[in-house]
């Protein structure tokens, strides 16, 4: 192992960045709360605005592990036109999978190099607002978080999509169709759930889950334009795992990710026809990821016209973020412990010192929450896809 690939797997650097990310984000996540109960409601346009450059921050941070530290490359294989005239320009609802550890971390990548990433939207589940540093800075940033109970989301929904259609730039809405990550057991419970109703059953996918969708479309149709659906896909054979463990000991990936645009108007009005289309967007997404995983690329299988993929070219702002919070946070905290050590307070350096171990921990437990194998259970009876 080199040197380098020490530094990078090292525990003591890794508590580092644990140090930098906890109270950086509980610093931003101040700023957001004395922005949200002070400007927002005077002048809600200028909150939005400032507070781009905070989640920016804050999420932008993970991605840094993906494209700076781990050196992971992203091809992208999408329309030309639709890369250069509408990606990050427009109001769109983006169809994720949820197959790997790191989707979300990888489509960072990409949607920092068309300066979105600050735009991002998302449904997620409530609990994680209660968390400090990521749940509070989603919710200071307006995202849909939901209870998963259809009465009282419902009404969430709308009043959040409008929230969001106030926005005073183009906001990407991702919406995880499936409901919960892809794992065997929940696939198993998935393919049962098609058969029981006479439904083709996916390979690679979860049977989505229509009602959030058709929830929100109605209010979507006000500004939103398109529908982005978002094919995330790795080589099973691949010399590194997807997971955030081995971009954190800078591990890289080699990410595919293929992109096509539906216009919003293409969509069915009624309720059961969009829960239907749906449903066949679905089994086109499995399609692709099949082709994928048979072939080797996402066209030979599924029919589509093949596109030359291109490089996503990392920014400097990512970098430039972490060297700031880095410089910001550590040399205090560094500083204040060897202090506390040369003046005989020795409790109080053991504190110190603890406090920093279990935002080490944290971390850890936060990472180890990502694996696929620690997902939630939601999804796994066949009932469950109601």
């Amino acid at each position: 192992m080199s040197l380098l690939a020490e530094i990078k797997s090292s525990n003591a650097v890794h508590l580092c960045f644990c140090i930098t990310y906890f109270i950086s984000g509980l610093i931003i996540n101040i700023v957001q709360c004395i922005l949200f109960y002070g400007l927002r409601p005077i002048n809600k346009q200028l909150y939005r605005r400032i507070y781009y450059y905070l989640i920016y921050s804050l999420l932008s941070q993970s991605v840094f592990f993906a494209d700076w530290w781990s050196g992971s490359k992203l091809y992208l294989y999408c329309d030309e036109e639709v890369r250069k005239r509408y990606l990050g320009k427009e109001h769109t609802l983006w169809l994720m999978n949820h197959s790997y550890e790191i989707d979300f971390v990888i489509g960072g990548m990409m949607w920092d190099n068309v300066g979105a990433l600050g735009n991002c939207k998302a449904y997620v589940k409530k609990i994680i607002s209660y968390f400090p540093t990521l749940g509070w800075g989603w919710k200071f940033a307006e995202y849909i978080f939901l209870e998963r109970s259809f009465e009282k989301d419902k009404q969430i929904i709308e009043r959040q999509i409008n929230e969001i259609l106030d926005y005073p730039y183009p906001v990407l809405l991702l919406f995880y169709a499936e409901g919960t990550r892809f794992t065997e057991k929940k696939h198993e419970a998935s393919v049962k759930f098609a058969q029981e109703r006479g439904m083709p059953a996916l390979k690679h996918h979860l049977i989505p889950r229509t009602r959030g969708f058709t929830t929100s479309l109605p209010t979507l149709r006000k500004k939103f334009t398109a529908i982005l659906d978002f094919n995330i896909a790795f080589h099973k054979n691949g010399p590194v795992e997807p997971s955030v463990a081995n971009l954190m000991h800078g591990r890289g990936v080699e990410a595919h990710l293929f992109i096509h645009r539906v216009d919003m108007k293409s969509v069915p009005d009624k309720e059961d026809e969009a829960a239907e289309w749906l449903q066949e967007m679905y089994r086109f997404k499995d399609k692709i990821q099949d082709s994928f995983h048979t072939h080797g690329d996402f066209f030979t299988g599924s029919g589509l016209t093949p596109i030359e993929p291109i490089l996503v070219q990392r920014t400097m702002g990512t970098l430039l973020n972490m060297i700031f919070w880095t410089i910001v946070t550590l040399p205090p905290i560094v500083y204040y412990l060897i202090s506390l050590m040369l003046n005989g307070k020795f409790l109080y350096f053991f504190i110190g010192i603890s406090i920093l171990s279990l935002f080490y921990i944290l971390v850890q437990r936060l990472i180890g929450t990502t694996k696929i194998s620690k997902g939630s259970s939601y999804g796994t009876s066949s009932t469950a896809r109601e």
